[in-house]
């Protein structure tokens, strides 16, 4: 039976705007125009609507997702997915390539030198030419199945252009999903303007964003992908590449996406030569690298070099210092934190560094400020530490404009100007100030705020915003203060219609019920993080018995030292804070903890049980407050900082002093991909 002429027309145009995709996507050498081709996608996407039951699986339609997802599902990789070493100096980069030409003294070696995409690593496997399986690395020798995610990508080709011959039979190709600068600029302003926190940096975003359980929302993500490797591969054709150039030549003849820019080098002086151009051309490139993969040309002699059992010994990861900007500081000012902390922050004149706008960096402390002699004025070197926190790392002396004069800290809080006072730093910069005024406007907008964060009462449109008005208008001064708020007052606020503050209503309702150790830490006692509030509601059990505890008591809980004991105790002394709680109460905030926080012993039989956990860094796709969760439900601690006493370091990127201090005590050190495979393993057990 001959197919109508309607199928006939949707096979032609599926086939036809793979091509026009390809052409967009991969090649970046579009063939029609934008509303040419919104014509023709439409008119497919009615055909689909006509006749449901014809839709091709691949159509380029499928693109935009499918149904939310319950979970991802472990999957074993065909061939390990090894990481790689990695170096930050040229004398060990030089001894890598010594080594490996000891280990071939017969061969004329020759090397590629690519960029080292900051991104996440995946592994796309093809069978019959036909995408079948996307896996994220995992531990290396598993990964989580990210098929329906991957799919939603536009430059991975749900079939491969197989031009003469037959496609391969399995063809897994390994590579690095990212987030392009300008679409990560672009989706943190979305998320901003919606009053939602902005993603740290693109790999940050781009993990979050694989690991969405509704493929639709990851299809909304400006995420791309580059590959470079090879995993399994079965009848790949008749030009089976011997070389990672002509690897990097047939992935593209088969229609799948390589990065433009790579060197082959015949020496270590080229080597030098292609990173010095690669990190010149840094700036110019639409997406976060961090450094240079170096590998050995030849496939055939990787396999005589071998590798380890974590990576491969014909290759290595060089990686280059973090990138810095030069930029005026046109202004110090400083902030007063939701306990009276006066922070200094340095005004800058916009600049852009590591994939950001940067206008604002920290300057820790009056210490820090006056270590480094910044003044205003100064021409600073900025940096972001670990990629994500912009600081002042520097002043460019010569540059200094001959009127500028050494900074003076303020006396007095710059919001109410009572009295500063002069406190031990929580870090160990020196000595800090705080304003001592508890009815401070900038404080009482910090403590608000702090309530309705995320990681505290996570009350829905609690954002800064919205706060600054209700203080501003003496409609709340203090916690207790929201829930007594009204529709119309909300509705009569600048940019505050009838759903946003239904919905701000709602949220503040749902708030009553939430975990006791979070009302804990909102009410934003001094030194009470997340991890001691936690501590505090597991030995309490609810608020009253919290309120009846003396110094001595609490100071005989792990993680709760004098200074914290006598916080507590002090905070809950001043009748001020106890009226404060008896409103809450009254109001309906619960105050009692749930059967998973109360008495000491409630998670004895967990599978971390008996575990004390330390988190330091930033993870590829769980924030802190994820990991720390994971750790309690499943019967583990989480505490402050490394002692003796610690069994695990969770340690992310960026980290510091916690996991120097883990390394020299001896503690176990473990990563996102092993933590989650410690639950895995522990649940299968």
């Amino acid at each position: 039976m001959e197919p109508s002429p309607s199928l006939e027309r949707y096979r032609e145009l599926v086939k036809l705007i793979r091509e026009l995709d390809y052409a967009y996507y991969t090649l970046a050498q579009p063939t029609i125009s934008d509303h040419a081709y919104d014509r023709l996608y439409r008119e497919l996407l009615e055909l689909e609507q006509a006749m449901p039951e014809q839709r091709d699986p691949d159509s380029p339609t499928q693109r935009v997702g499918g149904k939310p997802l319950e979970g991802f599902d472990s999957v074993a990789h065909a061939m390990p997915m090894m990481s790689l070493d990695n170096t930050y100096s040229r004398d060990e980069l030089q001894a890598f390539l010594q080594r490996v030409a000891k280990w071939l003294p017969d061969q004329s070696l020759e090397w590629t030198v690519e960029p080292k995409i900051d991104g996440v690593a995946i592994s796309l496997r093809y069978e019959g030419g036909v995408f079948v399986q996307g896996l994220t690395r995992g531990d290396g020798t598993h990964g989580d199945d990210i098929t329906q995610n991957l799919r939603t990508l536009r430059r991975i080709p749900s079939k491969l252009k197989v031009e003469t011959g037959t496609a391969p039979q399995v063809l897994e190709v390994r590579g690095e999903v990212y987030m392009s600068r300008a679409g990560f600029l672009r989706l943190n302003a979305q998320r901003i303007a919606r009053g939602e926190e902005p993603f740290a940096n693109p790999r940050n975003a781009t993990a979050g964003s694989l690991k969405m359980l509704d493929p639709h929302e990851v299809a909304q993500r400006p995420l791309d992908i580059m590959l470079y490797g090879l995993g399994q591969c079965q009848a790949l054709g008749q030009a089976e590449p011997s070389s990672q150039v002509s690897l990097l030549q047939s992935l593209q003849t088969l229609g799948l996406p390589v990065s433009p820019h790579h060197w082959l080098c015949q020496d270590s002086s080229a080597i030098f030569d292609a990173l010095q151009a690669l990190e010149l051309l840094r700036p110019e490139l639409d997406y976060e690298t961090d450094g240079a993969v170096i590998k050995l040309n030849a496939l055939s002699l990787r396999e005589r070099v071998g590798h380890t059992a974590k990576a491969p010994r014909w290759a290595i990861a060089y990686k280059f210092a973090a990138e810095q900007a030069r930029t005026r500081l046109r202004a110090i000012a400083v902030q007063v934190g939701r306990t009276g902390a006066l922070t200094p922050v340095a005004e800058l004149d916009p600049v852009h560094v590591s994939g950001s706008t940067v206008s604002r960096a920290t300057l820790h402390n009056a210490e820090e400020i006056r270590r480094k002699d910044i003044r205003q004025g100064d021409t600073v070197i900025i940096e972001k530490a670990g990629e994500i926190i912009p600081a002042v790392v520097g002043v460019v002396l010569e540059d200094r404009p001959a009127d500028a004069q050494p900074y003076v800290f303020p006396t007095h809080c710059p919001e109410c100007q009572s009295m500063a006072q002069q406190v031990m730093a929580a870090s160990a910069l020196g000595v800090g100030w705080r304003c001592p005024n508890p009815d401070c406007p900038a404080q009482v907008r910090a403590r608000l705020e702090h309530w309705c964060s995320r990681g505290a009462m996570d009350i829905e449109g609690g954002g800064a915003a919205l706060i600054e008005q209700l203080v501003a208008r003496g409609l709340a001064l203090d916690v207790a203060d929201l829930y007594r708020l009204t529709q119309a007052e909300l509705e009569s606020l600048d940019r505050m219609g009838e759903k946003s503050a239904r919905n701000f209503l709602e949220g503040l309702k749902a708030s009553k019920s939430r975990d006791f150790w979070r009302v804990l830490f909102g009410l934003g006692i001094l030194h009470v993080g997340a991890g001691v509030a936690k501590t505090l509601a597991r030995h309490a059990g609810d608020m009253k018995e919290l309120m009846l505890q003396s110094v001595e008591s609490l100071m005989a809980l792990d993680e709760v030292g004098e200074v914290i004991a006598q916080s507590v105790v002090s905070w809950f002394e001043d009748p001020q804070h106890r009226r404060l709680i008896a409103r809450l109460e009254a109001h309906g905030v619960a105050m009692l903890a749930s059967s998973g926080q109360a008495g000491t012993d409630a998670s004895a039989t967990g599978l971390l049980s008996g575990t004390s956990w330390v988190l330091t860094g930033t993870l590829p796709s769980l924030t802190r407050q994820q990991a720390a969760e994971r750790i309690e439900q499943a019967g583990g601690k989480v505490v402050g900082s490394v002692s003796r006493k610690t069994d695990y370091l969770l340690a992310g990127e960026a980290a510091g002093s916690k996991l120097t201090k883990a390394q020299s005590l001896g503690v176990k050190i473990v990563d996102q991909d092993a933590f989650l495979q410690m639950l895995e393993s522990s649940a299968e057990a």
